[in-house]
């Protein structure tokens, strides 16, 4: 009899949990954000905490705002800490969001890998940018120095662009790393078209700050804009 009792208080200890749980996993919603971000023809794609007081920040297509939770005021712009020695709020949301992002594209990045890999740089490139082509042309002495790097397509013009197109017919060439080496250092491009990620690379380097090539993306989620030469990504890396 004891130990049934002690049985039917342990189970409905276990309901009480999961139903606690339950209710902690119920996101807060915000339909007043929802609704003034959607005219402004955005799309909300998630809403986080800010250390700012009646502002949540909100991550769209076009990229991070900071709007009041009762949808009357928003912000464009870099949010500093300066409690926190300036850090840089808007840089640690977004490197979280590329960081999490990222592994959704894992199969449709054109890799060029080191052979005794130290680090991987993830590059936003489109394949008429001349810094995009110096940093190609050096493909091998990033790899030389353990740093395997992998090409996201970001056609500058949009994607109504010829370099949208041209970049698809990379994407789409039986190999695309030869394809990218033909684009880049040769001006070659063999039109090809297929089921491609390029307009879903070229929306995610919008969301979260990319805008212009190339763009680095590091493990932690730096975004490093611009060209940097194979030793000097070395030493962003290795400070990191």
């Amino acid at each position: 009899m004891f130990n049934t009792k002690i049985s039917k208080f342990l189970t409905a200890i276990a309901v009480v949990a999961c139903t606690s749980n339950i209710a902690h996993a119920v996101e807060k919603t915000y339909p007043e954000i929802d609704t003034a971000v959607a005219k402004l023809g955005l799309q909300v794609q998630d809403i986080v905490d800010v250390p700012l007081e009646g502002m949540k920040g909100v991550l769209t297509d076009k990229g991070l705002f900071y709007v009041s939770e009762d949808g009357t005021m928003l912000l464009h712009g870099t949010l500093f800490n300066l409690k926190e020695g300036m850090r840089n709020e808007s840089e640690a949301i977004l490197s979280k969001v590329r960081i999490s992002q990222l592994g959704k594209f894992k199969g449709d990045l054109i890799e060029y890998k080191a052979k005794n890999e130290k680090y991987a740089i993830n590059v936003f490139t489109d394949i008429t940018c001349g810094y995009c082509r110096k940093l190609h042309q050096q493909i091998e002495e990033y790899n030389d120095l353990g740093i395997t790097v992998r090409y996201l397509a970001f056609p500058r013009g949009g994607v109504a662009s010829q370099s949208y197109r041209d970049m698809v017919s990379v994407w789409c060439a039986k190999d695309p790393a030869q394809a990218m080496n033909d684009a880049k250092l040769k001006g070659q491009v063999a039109a090809k078209s297929c089921s491609n990620p390029v307009v879903d690379h070229y929306n995610f380097g919008a969301q979260i700050g990319v805008s212009g090539t190339p763009a680095i993306i590091l493990e932690d989620g730096t975004l490093v804009p611009g060209y940097r030469p194979p030793q000097d990504m070395l030493q962003v890396l290795q400070g990191s």
